[in-house]
């Protein structure tokens, strides 16, 4: 990865090698299930560097990207940049209206699938630091034609997760799901939900919980990938998921947090808009 403009301490070289870590595990399994359906596909690796509008080096990370015979298309990057957050933007994001510098590490996902009865999903968690330093993520389930079981799965993994920190993490942080996975143009929800948090500042316990929704991610998602990937499916099905991944496309590029802050801070075009399906319709 490139230099960043400062050295990085203790605290951000953790959470760096942590979600560095995690891609690797998550990865690793994604091939695993490509193995198990008679595929061979596997990840390609893009590293990228950034430079910091004060011409400094700005970070980097590496795009991972696989399409295969069960992920259609399935994106899983880790970035480490930092720098200058420039103009009115900058002045936006939390703890940096008096001190423009900034340091940010994570590791963002999003899988669309190639049978529509499997959920695609999404997951992300980060560290950022201004003049203040947080934890920020979630995950969300995202299936074209939802299964109940599957939405009890997942949310019933991440209620354990928050539930070993804080039993009013859950009830928080799915109502923040469902509040921001909305798209207010459609009126609908971009998924089933999930959970979502943000400006968790800073301490070891914050940490500590950011690992653990990784952790239960990994977990449940896997599970029920497995669980529908051989489930028969008919035109009709495939032509409802393409339009609902029309959907995901209309909240990603409109509405998303992320997407605008890669595309703010100089960050890889292509790695940014990973999240964006293969195919999609709009009738």
């Amino acid at each position: 990865m490139a230099a960043l403009p400062t050295p990085i301490d203790d605290q951000q070289a953790a959470a760096r090698a942590w979600f560095e870590g995690l891609r690797d595990r998550i990865c690793a399994e994604f091939e695993l299930i490509e193995r198990e359906a008679g595929s061979d596909a596997g990840f390609d690796y893009l590293p990228w560097d950034r430079v910091d509008p004060s011409g400094e080096p700005g970070g980097g990370g590496v795009r991972g990207v696989m399409k295969g015979r069960v992920f259609e298309k399935v994106g899983v990057n880790v970035s480490t940049v930092g720098g200058i957050l420039e103009g009115e933007f900058g002045r936006t994001v939390h703890g940096a209206g008096d001190d423009p510098r900034f340091f940010a590490t994570g590791i963002s996902l999003v899988a669309h699938m190639a049978n529509p009865h499997v959920p695609a999903v999404h997951m992300n968690t980060r560290f950022l630091v201004t003049t203040k330093r947080w934890f920020g993520g979630g995950a969300d389930l995202n299936p074209p034609l939802p299964i109940a079981d599957d939405t009890t799965d997942f949310h019933a993994t991440l209620k354990a997760a928050c539930d070993r920190h804080d039993p009013r993490h859950y009830d928080r942080f799915k109502a923040w799901a469902d509040e921001y996975f909305y798209i207010p143009h459609r009126h609908v929800h971009r998924g089933v939900g999930g959970v979502f948090f943000d400006h968790l500042e800073g301490g070891e316990p914050d940490f500590a919980f950011a690992r653990d929704i990784g952790e239960a991610f990994l977990d449940v998602y896997p599970r029920i990938v497995r669980r529908r990937l051989g489930t028969p499916f008919t035109d009709a099905d495939v032509a409802a998921q393409r339009v609902w991944r029309g959907r995901y496309a209309e909240f990603n590029l409109v509405y998303d947090r992320g997407t605008l802050f890669g595309l703010k801070t100089g960050g890889n075009i292509d790695a940014i808009l990973m999240s964006l399906p293969p195919v999609a319709t709009w009738d």
